[in-house]
């Protein structure tokens, strides 16, 4: 009886565990941090004065997307929709100083892949779908990727005029900003196609590397 009693509270523990995922980071330098934990009855969040607990089956959407900033270029953001609850966002970068965004890119990444097999699991049981979607608003993402695309034809005429009125260090001026635009520009647009994923297989260009 007791060997038993010890192996069930073992196994207890052990899933505990297996649950008890946490991740935490800092919207703003001066805001209260975001903080985020995966039990066996839902998520448990914190953002100053709020609080709560979302359980798996009330998530309705989740989005990945690629969110650069100027102080970080490799950021990444889940949001997350859940019925009886604001919108939830997870950043994979955390305000350190007020010139410095730290990367929690191992962190993140565990936290968003764990949520992701906890939602999974309950799906399908009597509940409505889950929608995953990455990527960018379609309303926004095209129009934006029009203008990145007649901004590049403009950048790449006028490099081609300097050259023409053998302007060489216009040209080199231009063409050099056009290759920073184009590979910042293309990585966004690259990254933010929108479209849907599997939570078993989650979009490499929309996760940090860790």
């Amino acid at each position: 009886m007791t060997d038993t009693a010890v192996t069930t509270a073992d196994d207890n523990a052990a899933e505990d565990s297996a649950h008890d995922v946490a991740y935490s980071y800092r919207p703003s330098l001066l805001g209260a941090a975001w903080t985020f934990r995966l039990t066996a009855g839902g998520m448990v969040w914190q953002a100053g004065r709020r609080n709560g607990l979302t359980p798996y089956r009330a998530i309705r959407q989740i989005r990945l997307s690629y969110k650069p900033v100027s102080m970080q270029s490799q950021r990444f953001l889940t949001e997350i929709w859940a019925d009886g609850a604001p919108k939830l966002e997870i950043v994979s970068s955390s305000w350190k100083s007020m010139m410095e965004q730290e990367r929690q890119d191992k962190p993140y990444a565990v936290f968003v892949a764990a949520l992701h097999r906890h939602v999974a699991e309950v799906a399908g049981q009597g509940q409505p779908p889950v929608s995953y979607v990455q990527g960018s608003l379609p309303l926004l993402y095209w129009p934006g990727l029009a203008v990145f695309g007649g901004v590049s034809l403009g950048l790449a005429w006028l490099t081609v005029r300097a050259l023409e009125s053998k302007a060489s260090a216009g040209a080199a001026f231009i063409g050099a900003f056009m290759l920073l635009f184009l590979w910042q520009g293309g990585n966004f647009f690259r990254r933010n196609k929108p479209g849907i994923y599997s939570p078993e297989s989650l979009p490499a260009g929309l996760m940090p590397k860790s």
